[in-house]
């Protein structure tokens, strides 16, 4: 393919990710299946210098920090024809305007999965050694632990509730097969034969709680899991059952989630939180039975570069007159991240 013939592609995010999304070899492959002005990264699509860019362009490469892409926007690309979000969610990013006007959405939101199933895979199993609360008594005493003290430790038939068989979910539930863990899974989309499949016991929101000692969330930030685990939710939860968001804080009540971590019945981990950050003088920050961490389980360092060859991949696919890989349909946002 001459590069006459190469669609014309523009970046649009913070130029601090480019770098990380495409190294040098991955950029290079990159031209090959696309014309892209590699030192033009656009942040805002109303500057004078993106007009022609924008004009001339088929593809926009977005990504974190990318504009809402509105009418406006569309207006100004006439020849626009695809989408590729080299991160997760394009929630925020596309308006009613695009899906009008029927142009290809794609996201690397399944490699955006990955590190964030990885991530809650290592906490479910250091939780279940009650590592977190051990290293805390280390650091104070210096001695090690009885075995009247860790009777109730370990993870031999721990059970672990997954709440939302999202990308991230499915994942973690992949993740989690080779363990000698009791699964269960709550999600109202997935019938009892494919949480079967997955690996998992189908349960009720209500019954998973009851009988989880670890709860992970992993359902879509939409009005009907606004806060899903509310006060009497959260109630339901096993004393010293520990809580894992890795999702969006707005999932939780986290005024009850307070309550109950401050209280000592709870414990959590939290890579999201309500607002976020924390105000400076929240108690999540310094309570032993929180571990707390600022939004890291994504994509990070070299991860960003797997989002990248993701949307390599889908240039290569339209190149080669292939549908997307990963596209974004309209009718699935009412029930994904």
């Amino acid at each position: 393919m001459t590069s006459a013939q190469l669609p014309r592609a523009v970046f649009a995010m913070d130029p601090v990710h480019l770098p990380l999304l495409f190294p040098p070899p991955l950029m290079t492959r990159l031209q090959q299946v696309a014309e892209i002005d590699t030192t033009l990264v656009v942040q805002d699509f109303t500057e004078p210098g993106t007009a022609a860019a924008l004009a001339r362009a088929e593809v926009l490469i977005t990504g974190w920090g990318c504009p809402h892409l509105d009418a406006d926007t569309l207006t100004a690309a006439p020849r626009l024809r695809a989408v590729l979000h080299a991160a997760g969610s394009v929630r925020s990013l596309v308006g009613e305007a695009l899906w009008e006007s029927g142009l290809t959405v794609s996201s690397a939101v399944t490699g955006n999965a990955l590190p964030v199933a990885e991530y809650t895979l290592a906490m479910i199993l250091l939780a279940g050694k009650d590592a977190f609360a051990h290293r805390e008594t280390f650091r104070d005493t210096h001695t090690y632990p009885s075995s009247a003290e860790t009777a109730d430790t370990g993870n031999l038939g721990r059970r672990v509730g997954v709440i939302g068989a999202s990308r991230v979910g499915r994942r973690l539930l992949e993740l989690l097969q080779p363990f000698d863990l009791a699964v269960a899974l709550y999600d109202p989309y997935v019938s009892a034969d494919e949480a079967a499949s997955l690996g998992a016991e189908p349960l009720s929101l209500e019954e998973l709680l009851r009988r989880s000692d670890i709860v992970s969330l992993h359902a879509p930030d939409i009005p009907e899991t606004h806060h899903m685990l509310d006060r009497d939710k959260l109630a339901l939860i096993r004393d010293g059952g520990v809580v894992i968001n890795t999702s969006r804080g707005a999932l939780v009540d986290h005024v009850a989630l307070t309550d109950e971590l401050v209280g000592g019945r709870l414990s959590a981990v939290l890579d999201v939180t309500e607002p976020e950050p924390l105000p400076a003088g929240s108690p999540l920050y310094k309570l032993p039975n929180v571990f707390l961490t600022p939004h890291i389980a994504g994509s990070l360092g070299n991860e960003l570069e797997r989002l990248g060859r993701i949307v390599v991949e889908e240039l290569e696919r339209l190149a080669a007159g292939l549908p997307p890989a990963h596209e974004v349909r309209h009718a699935d946002l009412a029930r994904v991240a």
